[in-house]
């Protein structure tokens, strides 16, 4: 019987956890999104500044410098 009312008391409690729970998980979903977004706009800035695969890194275009 004491087992019963242990189960009882332990899942009230767990109803009464359920509002900050689901807040937790929105949180964390807004998070993971957010995340997401900004992975991708990293990426894109990745890929648009390698796009010119012939530009040099050497401004001098072959000449020595002093010449």
């Amino acid at each position: 019987m004491k087992d019963d009312q242990a189960r009882r008391e332990g899942k009230a409690s767990a109803d009464t956890k359920d509002p900050r729970r689901d807040r937790l998980k929105a949180a964390l979903r807004e998070n993971l999104k957010r995340r997401k977004s900004q992975a991708r706009g990293r990426d894109d800035l990745g890929a648009a500044s390698s796009e010119r695969a012939d530009a040099s890194l050497d401004d001098a275009g072959g000449e020595k410098p002093g010449q």
